[in-house]
């Protein structure tokens, strides 16, 4: 199923007593919820995340005038290229096609798909053995990869002859630059299957090196590139320091995702998805668009599924320190706030290259990326994001803060929207970051799932530095995108032709 879409499942089940020792889980299991699932309260979460409504920043694609509202606040601290690594990241911990929007659930039956580590089982599958239409038949330690078109264009993930791409997780192949971001692990995988075979040549184990290779410096990137940036590193101290006590991720014998990070702390990446993008010096679209044909061969939107010569990224437009001397500046994300871009409020639904209409849908099957999120965090019997602040021991926002949501939501919000409200209204931020609710949650369940993994690098080699670092001892994202050898910048124009 695609990212988002839901399935029927029991009424009203139980909340489980034992929120700590499933796959999902909770981590404020005596809050109530913020609010009772009626349809009068159902029908406010659907009017306030609807298209043209207060959460809609009516910022179109490029090429196109702003509407009368529209808001597009660039985050200078973040590329935009962590928007979609942040959504890479998500679907290595989280796989759960069965929750539903208009019945309650308990975390505790729900089945995350996904082992919560970050392991790339989304880019891993089952390995070489069991996984093998993933794999170089020719060079079963190395991951299969084909082109964009001739022998001379750009490289694409493997796909069958419907251009479904053959990965691990089809949600990486939602959009294209997700998709070239997999296809970037798949390069970084075979670059150090190459690099460790200069060191053994005939090394029988080189898949499993490689693997934990990967997977380190992965990690590395999660909690020294991409974290920072997302949490402060302030908070990013704090939970790193060894103080059990005041934690408040918790579990008996492995870590699961509390419901609390999934459904609400870590969807903040949804506002900072711009309405398009330039993908390389030829190409740049909408992320979606509603009026084009879904089944033309090469629509001119960024959704996956597609194939064709102009769908690569020059990755020195999403991150820093790969421009060289090209005098490309990447492109910065939004900043972290509750106004997403009007094309997420039309969605994508159904069957794959199904396109939403009018963005109006119904409660029971919304369009609106919006409407989803608030939604599911009602079914899922979220807390409040007041009652979390108050259990974190910080001040909640005030009344006047959160004005015009309705039927209660000012001193009860959904937990969604009032953290990325409180992540626009913190002093010296202003959405450049998340707020400490969201900082809080998000950096305890990253480091908790780091420490709970004992094939993770904290655990198994606490001391360990990247084999890869640059010169100045560093790996970061612009580390890893150089050592797999995907496209950076523009090629050089060929040189003009001698005059006879």
């Amino acid at each position: 199923m695609l990212h988002g879409e839901t399935q029927i499942r029991g009424h009203n089940p139980p909340e489980s007593q034992f929120h700590d020792r499933g796959r999902f889980g909770r981590l404020f299991p005596g809050l109530p919820v913020f609010a009772p699932d009626t349809a009068k309260v159902r029908e406010a979460l659907f009017e306030l995340g609807k298209i043209g409504g207060l959460m809609d920043a009516q910022d179109p694609p490029p090429g196109q005038p702003p509407g009368p509202n529209a808001s597009n606040i660039d985050n200078e601290t973040i590329p935009a290229g962590f928007t979609f690594f942040g959504q890479f990241v998500d679907h290595d911990l989280t796989f759960d096609p069965t929750s539903i929007l208009e019945r309650q659930n308990d975390p505790e039956a729900i089945e995350n798909f996904r082992t919560p580590a970050f392991e790339l089982d989304n880019v891993y599958g089952s390995g070489p053995r069991i996984s093998r239409h993933l794999y170089d038949s020719r060079d079963p330690a190395k991951f299969l990869i084909e082109k964009l078109g001739g022998p001379d264009s750009n490289d694409d993930m493997p796909r069958n002859s419907q251009n479904t791409a053959l990965i691990g997780d089809p949600r990486n192949d939602e959009n294209t630059i997700v998709s070239q971001f997999h296809l970037a692990m798949l390069k970084f995988h075979n670059a150090v299957v190459d690099h460790l075979r200069k060191k053994n040549p005939n090394d029988p184990q080189v898949f499993d090196k490689a693997q934990r290779m990967v997977r380190w410096h992965y990690q590395w990137i999660i909690l020294h590139d991409f974290l920072p940036r997302t949490v402060g590193l302030e908070v990013l101290k704090d939970v790193l320091d060894d103080r059990p006590r005041e934690r408040i991720f918790r579990w008996r014998h492995e870590p699961y995702i509390p419901v609390e990070f999934s459904v609400a702390a870590y969807r903040f990446g949804h506002s900072q998805v711009r309405p398009g993008y330039g993908l390389n010096a030829g190409f740049g679209a909408g992320i979606f668009n509603d009026t084009l044909d879904p089944n033309a061969a090469d629509p001119a939107d960024l959704r996956g599924g597609k194939r064709a010569t102009r769908r690569f990224v020059e990755w020195a437009r999403f991150f820093e320190g790969l421009a060289g001397s090209s005098g490309i500046t990447p492109v910065p994300s939004k900043r972290i706030d509750p106004r997403l871009s009007t094309p997420l409020f039309k969605l994508l639904i159904g069957a794959p290259g199904q396109v939403g209409g009018d963005g109006v849908g119904s409660i029971t099957n919304p369009q609106s990326l919006a409407q989803r999120n608030l939604l599911r965090s009602l079914a899922l019997r979220l807390p409040s994001g007041q009652a979390m602040a108050r259990r974190l021991g910080i001040r909640p926002l005030k009344l006047d803060e959160l004005k015009s949501l309705g039927v209660g939501f000012e001193t009860s919000s959904p937990p969604w929207y009032y953290i990325l409200r409180e992540a626009q209204l913190e002093k010296d931020n202003e959405g450049r970051r998340l707020g400490p609710v969201g900082a809080r949650i998000v950096a305890e369940v990253f480091v908790g799932v780091l420490r709970g993994d004992r094939f993770s690098f904290l655990n198994a080699n606490p001391c360990w530095k990247p084999e890869l670092a640059n010169s100045e001892g560093k790996f970061l994202m612009a580390d890893l995108l150089k050592f797999a050898g995907v496209p950076l910048v523009p090629p050089p124009a060929p040189a003009p032709a001698p005059t006879p």
